[in-house]
């Protein structure tokens, strides 16, 4: 059995516990629910490790305390010793995440516990809203907002540059001159997850659908070019995504929310997001 530091390595004997725990919380495990469904449990399809904090091989249990170790570090549930648990075994290896991201409490606890380590982060941010729509938006759609052609690429990737430059705080193309963004946005469009309107050639809506489970989606990446804000394109195109995720996907939308985004939170609301959780993400 693999243990280390009380936190234990799922393997597929423990899928069937694994889903019903997802589901347990769709929106919020989201993110890793779509994985989980993809690849199974084996991290190297997975691409990350599953971790519980309590539960036996094959054994149809309620975990005290799961989190997925990948690209991002997300913690979905767990009390205290648990989060020191995931901490443990995150702290034996050198960190790979860009960011911790999940539900609020477990963020922050586990950031508690690893920052002393990996800190000081680049920013906190303890206060998204996660909101979900699960019907029609309240707001008319763009009718010109459509999923992004595979020959747009060229044309798609700036705005989808400049919206993670906004959001996140540094250039996507650093490092590796932006292949693996390239790439990244280049298979979004390759299977319909990113939306756009276009005007004369130029992206002015732009948002996608970052990860995609059985019965949910996240949006992402919304964003307006900056001459043509305050004008309801982002209220009228997010409202274009809802209803492809809704009635053309078959699944409930949900995003999360900076809370100190004011504009953005509102709009949401128009649309007919309600809240039904708290994100917090730490960035790296």
């Amino acid at each position: 059995m693999l243990r280390l530091a009380g936190a234990r390595l799922l393997d597929d004997r423990d899928y069937p516990a694994v889903r019903a725990a997802l589901a347990a919380d769709p929106v919020s495990s989201c993110m890793v629910s779509a994985r989980v469904e993809a690849a199974g449990l084996d991290p190297w399809r997975l691409g990350g490790e599953l971790w519980a904090a309590d539960g036996r091989p094959g054994r149809s249990t309620r975990f005290q305390g799961l989190c997925f170790a990948g690209p991002n570090l997300i913690p979905l549930r767990g009390n205290a010793s648990a989060l020191r648990s995931f901490a443990d075994r995150a702290l034996r290896r050198q960190r790979t995440c860009s960011s911790l991201v999940g539900p609020a409490e477990q963020v922050l606890g586990l950031w508690d516990e690893l920052q002393s380590e990996w800190g000081p982060a680049r920013e906190v941010r303890g206060d998204q809203p996660l909101m979900a729509l699960d019907g029609n938006p309240l707001v008319k759609a763009d009718p010109r907002v459509r999923a992004v052609r595979p020959d747009e690429l060229d044309r798609y990737l700036p705005a989808a540059v400049a919206m993670f430059i906004e959001e996140v705080g540094v250039d996507p193309r650093s490092g590796d001159g932006g292949a693996s963004y390239r790439a990244r946005v280049s298979e979004l469009i390759a299977t319909g997850r990113a939306f756009a309107r276009f005007e004369d050639g130029e992206v002015v809506f732009k948002a996608e659908i970052g990860a995609m489970s059985a019965g949910v989606g996240q949006i992402q990446g919304v964003w307006v070019h900056p001459e043509r804000r305050s004008g309801g394109l982002g209220t009228a195109g997010t409202a274009a995504v809802v209803n492809r995720l809704v009635h053309g996907l078959g699944r409930t939308a949900s995003l999360y929310v900076n809370a100190f985004n004011a504009p953005a939170l509102a709009a949401y609301r128009r649309i007919g997001f309600q809240q039904v959780g708290q994100y917090a993400t730490v960035l790296f």
